[in-house]
């Protein structure tokens, strides 16, 4: 049996946001799809991710309308990603290392093809591994505002 890549755990699916939408728009995609993160995508090309915590903190909380506000006001614009080929484990340590619990999957192309998070790693793949990400994940930072 192959072992496992990031494309047998990741889900598949996911969609570019564009950075004009609204947070509310991005609100309901995340409802809709139950993901806490979603890609933003401008001319079909990855320019960053916008999670729960971002519309939350950097959106509501700073006193944000939700229906006028923009993405791309409260995205975190550095993408940290992974490609589909690799193997969970590397993913998982890399997530480890930037303290991040999703991470968007792209293929050699750099085409977004899904996401994946620590659990995805944990249910399909190895718990053990993921716990000890985990761990490295939630030991607090100098920057915590831009984890995803």
């Amino acid at each position: 049996m192959a072992a496992k890549k990031i494309r047998d755990v990741m889900t598949q699916g996911v969609e570019l946001i564009d950075p004009e939408a609204t947070l509310s728009e991005a609100a309901v995609r995340m409802a809709e799809t139950d993901l806490g993160i979603l890609p933003v995508g401008e001319d079909d090309r990855l320019i960053g991710v916008v999670t729960d915590r971002d519309l939350v903190v950097r959106g509501l909380a700073q006193g944000y309308d939700p229906n006028e506000t923009r993405v791309r006001e409260v995205m975190t614009d550095r993408v940290l990603y992974c490609f589909d080929d690799q193997e969970p484990s590397k993913a998982a340590e890399d997530m480890a290392v930037q303290q991040i619990r999703r991470m968007p999957v792209v293929n050699r192309e750099k085409r977004l093809i899904g996401i994946v998070s620590l659990a995805d790693i944990a249910r399909k793949h190895d718990a053990k591994k993921a716990g000890t990400t985990l761990k490295e994940v939630v030991v607090p930072g100098d920057d915590d505002s831009a984890r995803h």
